[in-house]
């Protein structure tokens, strides 16, 4: 199954923009603490990336959002719709 265009995959990218954005945060912002360039951030955000659990860790430390709570509302989306 092909994940990285998934219905799964696009809502995580909005829910990290959603969290970055709402904690003020810059992409340049959340690059420089991940010590990443702020393309690293633009392709998650744009799900041209996949984020694996360390990096996902690492984001929700870095713009202080639940992580279990983005997991929860990524697993309510269908994955028949993808």
């Amino acid at each position: 199954m092909e994940t990285l265009h998934s219905d799964r995959h696009r809502r995580l990218a909005e829910l990290l923009t959603e969290k970055r954005k709402l904690a003020g945060l810059t992409q340049a912002a959340v690059a420089k603490a991940l010590d990443r360039h702020q393309p690293f951030i633009a392709n998650i955000e744009n799900a041209d990336r996949r984020v694996d659990l360390i990096e996902f860790l690492d984001l929700a430390k870095v713009v202080g959002f639940d992580p279990y709570e983005v997991l929860h509302q990524i697993e309510a989306v269908d994955p028949r719709t993808d």
